[in-house]
């Protein structure tokens, strides 16, 4: 099973595996505080998408459809996750503010396709 998160949202025991996919650090936000179980910056997308996108919800299918392209390419980074999913729950986490158009939901439908 597969859950999305705000890292800024509180930890819970129910999160399971929790798994940092943005790029950068969260702004203000401590590693202790953060309870990340593995950072995957490198399944982020790149900086070049990640700031043509910059959250605009007019380009999120275009973005959907440019960072499934650059997934497929690093297929390989997503096997520390794979095998995770064999064993516990997963949480990824984003830093963004909106919780429907981010990098982790078109990660998560990525990986429910696998």
């Amino acid at each position: 099973m597969i859950t999305i998160k705000r890292i800024y949202d509180p930890p819970s025991k129910d999160d399971g595996y929790r798994v940092l996919v943005d790029r950068l650090w969260p702004r203000g936000m401590s590693k202790e505080k953060a309870h990340v179980d593995l950072w995957l910056r490198d399944i982020a997308p790149s900086n070049e998408l990640r700031k043509w996108f910059n959250h605009e919800p007019q380009k999120w299918t275009g973005f959907k459809e440019r960072y499934f392209a650059e997934i497929a390419l690093q297929k390989e980074l997503l096997e520390p996750l794979k095998k995770k999913m064999k064993e516990t729950h997963i949480t990824l986490l984003y830093g963004a503010k909106e919780p429907h158009i981010n990098n982790a939901v078109v990660l998560k439908e990525y990986l429910e396709k696998m």
